[in-house]
């Protein structure tokens, strides 16, 4: 990002290959739509360009980048009010069709074909536990499990003290465990998957 500042626009090219793909799978679990994922992680990178210079050093790249991403997605939450579309979790058929989720058509081709028929099964039932999360304890989770943040990251993202960020780490895995075995999904079969 220093050399983005300093005029190296080659930097931000670096940037984008780098960081795209981990902010995106952050926004599109937060969100949980494609092409509002999409949009954001546009909007994203954006705000990154026109905010370049308020950049300052000292704080590290990612958790600045994260932040934006964050708040961006706030800002789509609350405007997500106004929006009528489908939910992932919403059948292909419909909400009285027994089919599958608009989610399950999404298929990982990086993965095995045992892989992918365990992550039939239980990715769904991850997903909709992860929904049931509280906004700020499936937030952590997110930025911890997915992007691979550290706690202190976390903290300075979302504003909050270092130990407030453990705790809601902790009362979401907590709160996942037992939703996850309340419908058959013991600890080591998720860890497997």
């Amino acid at each position: 990002m220093a050399q983005f500042v300093d005029g190296d626009t080659a930097a931000f090219d670096t940037l984008l290959a780098r960081y795209n793909r981990p902010v995106f799978n952050f926004i599109y679990r937060f969100v949980r739509n494609t092409e509002r994922a999409e949009d954001i992680l546009q909007d994203v990178f954006m705000r990154v360009v026109r905010g370049a210079k308020d950049y300052r050093r000292e704080s590290k790249f990612s958790t600045w980048l994260y932040a934006i991403a964050r708040n961006l997605c706030i800002d789509d939450r609350r405007r997500e009010v106004f929006r009528r579309g489908p939910s992932l979790d919403q059948t292909i058929g419909g909400d009285d069709d027994d089919g599958p989720a608009l989610i399950d058509t999404v298929s990982d081709s990086a993965a095995g074909s045992d892989e992918k028929a365990f992550g039939r099964e239980i990715q769904p039932r991850i997903a909709a536990a992860l929904a049931l999360l509280n906004p700020d304890q499936r937030e952590v989770f997110l930025l911890r499990e997915v992007s691979g943040l550290a706690f202190q990251e976390i903290a300075e993202i979302v504003g909050v003290s270092e130990n407030t960020v453990k705790s809601r780490m902790r009362y979401a895995i907590e709160h996942l465990r037992k939703t996850l075995e309340g419908v058959g999904i013991d600890r080591a079969a998720a860890l497997e998957g």
